[in-house]
């Protein structure tokens, strides 16, 4: 069986290979080698759990995940509404917008820049599993504790790249639109803000995953009777490992398609950007 897994896995990997080396101008062949890879995958993984009588306790084929997948859909569901469309965006939407306000009251305040960054940097060390019970004790065991663990979360990574890119432009632009008379609101959209965008939505893309992690995290410590936090706490106490890895592959595919959103947002809004016209 062993055998069997590893030729296999060489013979996916080099057609894998040969597709990247011959055909990857082709758009269709670009999506075409991640999914490959990831049923090569899944396939290997089946192999290697039904081969060797792996216990389902200590990891469940994605066969049965996928059964318990299709068989909990109504469970999987309510738990995404309580925690990603609920605590994660709800608390994304607050912290990102948040730190936008805050970066551009940096940006015209020297005491601001000299204070309150060295503090955020502070806070954004916190390790989430010190803040969470004591957001959850102050917010209660609903979705609002969980949206301010993900404020938290979000908001020093997206206010440190928003500054970073409020400070993008050079002197010469800053002179030049300063000559022809414009305040510094007109200089912020004119000027600053489209500049700052690539720093932007850097920071946001990143604040997607801390999003999620720190929804989930929360829920470890409190959480009405749904939740996708909750529901693997309680499954792996009833070792009830498919469910646990249906709550995670939901967690992966919100995560992926949530970062995919940022990504064509970002194309969108910084069309002009360099790094944007090579694609």
């Amino acid at each position: 069986m062993t055998m069997a897994a590893v030729i296999f896995w060489l013979a996916a990997w080099a057609l894998n290979a040969w597709l990247a080396r011959h055909y990857a101008h082709l758009r269709a062949v670009r999506m075409l080698i991640p999914a490959l890879f990831g049923v090569t995958l899944l396939v290997l993984w089946e192999g290697l759990v039904r081969g060797l009588g792996v216990s389902p306790v200590i990891l469940p084929a994605p066969s049965a995940i996928a059964a318990r997948f299709a068989e909990s859909l109504p469970i999987l569901w309510g738990d995404f509404a309580q925690t990603i469309l609920k605590g994660a965006l709800g608390g994304y939407l607050i912290g990102c917008g948040a730190a936008v306000l805050v970066a551009v009251l940096i940006d015209r305040s020297p005491f601001l820049q000299r204070g309150l960054l060295p503090v955020g940097n502070f806070v954004a060390a916190l390790p989430i599993v010190g803040i969470a019970p004591i957001l959850v004790m102050w917010f209660g065991f609903d979705w609002q504790s969980k949206a301010a663990v993900v404020v938290v979360m979000v908001f020093f990574p997206v206010l440190v790249n928003m500054v970073a890119g409020l400070k993008a432009t050079d002197a010469l632009q800053r002179d030049q639109i300063a000559t022809w008379g414009a305040s510094y609101g007109q200089a912020l959209v004119k000027l600053r803000l489209p500049a700052a965008m690539p720093f932007l939505f850097n920071g946001l893309k990143i604040a997607t995953t801390l999003a999620l992690i720190g929804a989930i995290v929360a829920e470890f410590f409190g959480s009405p009777t749904r939740g996708m936090g909750f529901r693997i706490s309680t499954a792996v106490g009833q070792l009830d490992l498919p469910l646990v890895w249906a709550e995670i592959t939901v967690a992966a595919l919100a995560g992926s398609a949530f970062y995919g959103i940022m990504v064509l947002i970002e194309r969108a809004v910084t069309f002009w950007h360099p790094a944007q016209r090579r694609r």
